[in-house]
Formats: structure tokens, sequence, C-alpha cells
């Protein structure tokens, strides 16, 4: 039998009053079940957290000693218990560690899905599919008329470009996705990486995602036309609103944030309106909870096919 209130929203974030455990959850709280490592998903100065090794070394990276107070490892696709919860943690396709929560309660499967793409993505694993009777999915780009091109063709557009390139992106995932792929399809290019992008790099070579070559950012190399694409967080991207002799770029799934129509990099690492169907038609749920974006969509496609609850 699914139960409405198994999952729900507190001051704290999303909770099971059930085992009294939070799906990542927004304040510090006793027992935190993390889907992976971005900093709206994990929080610092939880008593307890579970996670993937990888969710957890970075959340280590990030917060130091106030990461958690204990932390508990979970092997993906190994079962663990919180109360009368069982708990699985399943590969979520997002960035290294990312995770699936299957919690499975008297009989019933409620699978949050956190954040997670179906596109191909070496430096992290891949997806998979999973069957649940409640499938508690983010819909960031829940809207029939979102389509994410082809991240390698995109990304292929770099080699039109002759003169050095300044790339925006977020620190942790995408920076490290963008010099995977760069490496791959556009191997001229000479790639430079912020000073805060590095240590991260490091925690992804340990964890044996080769990212191949690249090196921490000089003033000096950039002055020279040498095909260089200089990564860089968000608010170094923002300083540099003037920089001349750069082409200016931001990988991301949003529109808002490219830099023009000519200039776009539409690079997300989050699923498109047709792999969240695919996702729904692969879990085959009885009912579907939506978060993290309008729900509004899915619930029109599905009518009364299957239930949808909106719960942001």
């Amino acid at each position: 039998m699914i139960l409405d209130d198994f999952i729900a929203f507190n001051a704290n974030g999303l909770y099971c009053r059930y085992a009294d455990f939070y799906l990542d959850p927004q304040a510090p709280v006793s027992n935190a079940v993390i889907s992976h490592a971005h900093a709206d998903h994990a929080v610092s100065g939880n008593t307890n957290v579970y996670a993937t090794a990888a969710t957890i070394a970075f959340m280590q990276l990030r917060y130091g000693k106030s990461a958690a107070k204990v932390s508990y490892t979970a092997a993906y696709n190994a079962p663990f218990t919180i109360g009368d919860v069982q708990l699985t943690l399943i590969p979520a396709g997002h960035m290294p560690g990312s995770a699936q929560v299957l919690m499975e309660y008297k009989g019933t499967r409620y699978l949050y899905t956190g954040d997670y793409k179906l596109q191909p993505d070496s430096t992290c694993e891949p997806f998979e599919f999973v069957k649940a009777d409640v499938l508690i999915t983010e819909s960031t780009f829940a809207d029939p008329n979102t389509a994410h091109p082809d991240p390698v063709e995109e990304i292929k557009k770099l080699n039109d470009i002759k003169i050095n390139i300044l790339l925006g992106a977020y620190s942790l995932g995408k920076s490290q996705r963008l010099i995977r792929m760069i490496n791959d399809y556009a191997p001229q290019k000479k790639i430079l990486v912020h000073h805060r992008v590095m240590p991260v790099n490091a925690v992804y070579q340990k964890m044996g995602f080769d990212l191949g070559p690249h090196r921490i950012y000089g003033r000096k190399l950039m002055k020279e036309q040498l095909e260089y694409v200089y990564i860089v967080p968000p608010f170094t991207f923002d300083s540099y609103l003037r920089a001349t002799g750069v082409k200016r770029l931001f990988a991301s799934g949003w529109k808002n944030l490219q830099v023009n129509a000519q200039d776009s990099l539409f690079i997300s690492d989050h699923a498109d309106w047709n792999d969240i169907i695919k996702v729904i038609k692969q879990a085959q749920p009885t009912q579907i909870w939506t978060l993290h974006g309008n729900g509004t969509h899915l619930k029109n496609y599905f009518n009364n096919n299957i239930f949808v609850k909106l719960l942001s």
C-alpha cells in the first residue's frame, strides 16, 4: 500500500517520518541520506550522513570536519536499513557518486531520483533504471519544449573558435565533464583550470576518472593566442564580463545562462523531457511525485493514467 505521507516536506526538507531520516536536507539534521555532493543537496553539520564514498569525499573536501559527525558509506546496489526502511543507492548519472535512493517499506517501493541524467558521461557512473511503485523525480527540465542537444556536437563547436576561450562552468561535476570532453573532441585545445577546480579534479583522479591533460591557469599563458580554454567557476566568469581577446561561453542547460544565441553551449547534467518520460516508462510507477521544478506538464501528460502529485 502506498502511503501518501511516506515522504513529506517540513522546515528542514524532505522527511521520512517512518524511519526518521531526511533526503538531501536543507538544514543540519540527525540522519541525512545524501543523493550527491552539490551544495543545494548536501549541507554541512549533519550528525549521521549516509551516502556513497564519492559523495562523502566531495563533502569532506568542501566542508572538512563539519561534513558530518559520522559518515556511513553505502556502495551502489548494497541495501542497508534505517529504522524499518530498507534503502539502496543506485547510480543516477549526474556526477560521481550521485545516487537514486530506493526506499522499501512494507512491500512498497519508493524511488527518489535526486538529480539525474541519461546522456553518456565518462566522468561518472551511468544511470541505472529501477522499477518502483512511487517515482519521486526531479522535474528541473520537465517541459515538452525542452530537448537537450547532443553534448558531443555542442563541445565540437569549440573547434571552430580559434581565439582563446573563457568557459564558465560549475566547479564540481560540470568542469570535469568538460575537461574530458574537450580532450576527446577538441584535442588541439590547451585546457587551463581555475585554482578552485583543481582540488576537485584531484578527487576525480583518485576515484579512477581520468580527465586527460590540463593545467592550472597562469596569467602569462593566456596573453598568447594558442587556443587556450580557461575553465572558471561562475563567480569568476561574471567578474570577467569585459575580458578582451577571448570568446566567452557558459556551459549549461539553461537558456538564460547562455551568453548569446551565437555563442551557446547547451550541456546539461539533468534529464530533459524525453529522458524523464523514458525513466518513468522504465520505472512503471503507480504514482509520480515531482520535485525541484514544475511538475504540471507531467500531470497533464499522464492525465489520469498515472497519478501525479506535485511536492514542489
